[in-house]
């Protein structure tokens, strides 16, 4: 059996909107079993996803995440994928980690904001600057070709080294850029809370990205009591990212407040129900996303090479 060896070469064959019909898709078939493991070492992370969906196959996957690495010139996120045979649990392919995880991480929430964000929504603010930001620009435009971006960043000279590249145009003060806002998506390290919901305005729809341990968030109590509340996967995020499990803890939300995810698609109630209501959806990244987008990843690499 040969293992398919799949680089970043193979990007310029992907497509957003198909990735996002592939993930709802993948949400139609049994529901996936899903294992993460976190280490700690200080600010450092190594993060082991697996996923196992019957009829679709089995992904591992390992990432660390070093804060650290930038500084010696080296990338924060690092890893390795395997996919593997739902059959037989042979080896199929080894996909390249930041390929899939810029596709995965981004394609996730193109899928919410497909479902939750205003159609006509044309101001999109980016909170932070790196590459993250740069790929949900690229996601966005292929659902809301007419938007104009904004990005806000800590550092502003690294904001606007962004917007130089991408078209987009960069604001210093960051309640501005929320208030003048219709889609927001959140890239950032924080671990403190900087979107303020009483700067939002009616019909806003908020991408949470950047937030992966329980010691982080992005936004404040405000904004998730103002919101109706999704997420890709209730069993990857409730528990383990501090963006639902503080307020879940102090009692600001509850477990029941967080309406959907994404097996929840085709019952209709991952949705918006009017123009003037505020939605939120955290972008966990479960494992089983890893797993469907390696599989398009994977189909899409054999069909171009047939």
């Amino acid at each position: 059996m040969s293992i398919d060896i799949i680089g970043p070469e193979a990007e310029g064959l992907l497509d957003w909107i198909i990735l996002t019909e592939a993930f709802e898709a993948g949400h139609r078939l049994p529901r996936a079993e899903v294992a993460d493991t976190f280490l700690y070492r200080g600010k450092d992370t190594l993060l082991t996803r697996s996923a196992w969906i019957s009829g679709l196959g089995i992904a591992v996957k390992s990432a660390t995440i070093m804060p650290g690495n930038p500084e010696a010139g080296l990338p924060m996120v690092n890893g390795a994928v395997n996919l593997l045979s739902d059959r037989t649990g042979m080896l199929e392919a080894l996909v390249d980690f930041k390929l899939l995880t810029k596709w995965k991480t981004a394609g996730d929430s193109l899928l919410a904001a497909r479902r939750l964000a205003r159609p006509d929504a044309r101001e999109i603010l980016i909170c932070g600057a790196g590459h993250v930001a740069a790929s949900m620009i690229e996601a966005y435009r292929a659902a809301f070709p007419q938007a104009r971006f904004t990005i806000w960043n800590r550092t502003h000279l690294t904001a606007e080294a962004l917007a130089a590249r991408t078209g987009a145009r960069a604001e210093a003060d960051l309640e501005t850029a929320v208030r003048g806002a219709e889609i927001i998506a959140c890239t950032t390290m924080s671990s403190q809370p900087y979107i303020r919901g009483e700067w939002l305005q009616p019909g806003t729809h908020l991408d949470l990205i950047g937030a992966y341990r329980p010691d982080m968030r992005e936004v404040d109590d405000e904004t998730l009591r103002r919101a109706r509340i999704f997420c890709d996967s209730r069993a990857t995020t409730i528990q383990h990212i501090g963006e639902f499990k503080d307020p879940l803890a102090r009692g600001v939300i509850s477990e029941t407040d967080i309406i959907a995810d994404y097996y929840d698609i085709h019952a209709g109630t991952f949705a918006r129900r009017s123009d003037d209501e505020i939605t939120l959806s955290k972008n966990g990244g479960g494992a089983h996303l890893d797993l469907i987008c390696a599989q398009y990843i994977l189909q899409t690499w054999r069909i171009s090479r047939a």
